[in-house]
């Protein structure tokens, strides 16, 4: 017991007070993520849509969220971290609420496209006072403890949004609204100005990420590893109802065990391969996220599908890190906030793709046909890392 405690001793040290209040503000946040785990459930049973026309909503609100991203960077570089996130928090707040009383499918897909851009301009903003904020030598480790911030909220958030919705789904809209409003409550504690700890890039690139090659080279690979996470906002619950028979509270308790995993393990993992080069260890944790979906159609019970989301949570554990990692080190001066915006619209753009090509394969061609497609996508991530590994090198970190 006290060696296993020394070891999430040393996991969590030299995180600031900032840090742990902005992972306060995280958590709070993502506790309330209860709207986007449930929305293609809701679209079609609350409001009737097909599986394809509430995928191409959803892709309204990864639109939205790749011009929210890059205008939430944008803005950290000119009005502050801080002032952005509460910002961002405030009128996030006002979008759920509103969200929460249309029903024709044009003021949906209107609602759901300006919540995308105003809740998703949060993110950057964010990473960037973590990266502003954070010693560089524990950089890897303060974005591995926002992530367990973040998991963290979301292992609270679909847990109770699944009996929610049993009862009535506007009560995740009210959840959603109350959570961002607290959240902007608790960014008051905090100045709008950088710390001491403003970091230099690793790789200067002089300017804009706009002009970065190598850069804009390893968003693509983000794009395709992301677009097969977000499928568990989209195909990943209607699969589970529709093939494996499960209700929204046992989607819920699968997508907690994402979140709880993650929570356990992934300080001490990152502390773990802190000496290992970045780019390999994204390729390793591209190719078992797709091989935890590519697994899928081989069981229904839910042992099976539990390992499942275990597999692919490894390699969720390994990668994010680590490319958080990669871009924050290789942002220049001044313009942190825009590589992070542009990091975030990566991510934007595949939950674009997700849910669109997602539910297309499925209903189309099959659900099974959906996960063996992303189960060999993995192949192809991981050669795709090591190759980008030679243009981004990766600092480790103690």
């Amino acid at each position: 017991m006290r060696a296993i405690l020394r070891i999430y001793r040393e996991a969590f040290s030299g995180l600031t007070e900032d840090l742990w209040l902005l992972a306060l503000v995280t958590l709070v946040n993502r506790s309330g993520t209860m709207v986007l785990p449930f929305i293609s459930l809701y679209l079609t049973t609350e409001r009737g849509l097909a599986a394809d026309e509430a995928g191409r909503l959803i892709a309204l609100y990864g639109v939205g969220a790749a011009i929210g991203g890059y205008s939430g960077g944008w803005l950290s570089d000119r009005i502050g971290h801080i002032r952005t996130q509460q910002t961002s928090l405030a009128l996030g707040g006002i979008c759920f609420l509103v969200l929460s009383t249309l029903e024709q499918r044009d003021a949906l897909a209107a609602a759901i496209f300006v919540t995308g851009a105003i809740v998703e301009s949060f993110r950057p903003a964010v990473m960037a006072s973590f990266a502003a904020r954070a010693d560089p030598s524990i950089l890897a480790k303060a974005f591995a403890f926002l992530r367990l911030a973040a998991n963290l909220g979301m292992g609270i958030g679909p847990a109770i949004g699944g009996f929610l919705s049993l009862y009535n789904y506007r009560w995740l809209f009210y959840a959603d609204a109350g959570t961002c409003w607290l959240a902007a409550v608790l960014l008051l504690r905090l100045t709008n100005e950088k710390s001491s700890h403003t970091q230099e890039s690793h790789e200067t690139t002089g300017g804009s990420p706009l002009r970065d090659l190598p850069y804009l080279a390893l968003l693509g690979l983000v794009i395709l590893m992301a677009a097969v996470l977000f499928q568990i906002f989209s195909t990943f619950p209607l699969y589970l109802n529709e093939r494996a028979g499960f209700r929204e509270d046992a989607i819920g308790y699968l997508l907690s065990f994402n979140a709880l995993l993650i929570v356990v393990f992934e300080m001490i993992l990152i502390q773990a391969v802190s000496d290992r080069e970045g780019m390999q260890l994204v390729g390793a944790g591209a190719f078992l996220l797709c091989a935890g979906f590519g697994l899928m159609p081989f069981g229904a019970t839910l042992w099976w599908l539990a390992l499942t989301v275990a597999i692919w949570t490894l390699g969720e554990m390994l990668a994010l890190p680590m490319l958080n990692v990669v871009v924050a080190q290789r942002a220049a001066a001044g313009y942190r906030g825009q590589y992070m915006g542009l990091y975030t619209t990566a991510f934007s753009l595949a939950f674009i793709l997700a849910p669109f090509g997602g539910t297309l394969i499925y209903e189309h061609f099959g659900p099974d046909k959906l996960w063996y497609v992303v189960g060999v996508l993995g192949f192809a991530l991981w050669p795709l890392s090591a190759a980008l590994g030679r243009h981004l090198r990766l600092p480790t970190s103690s």
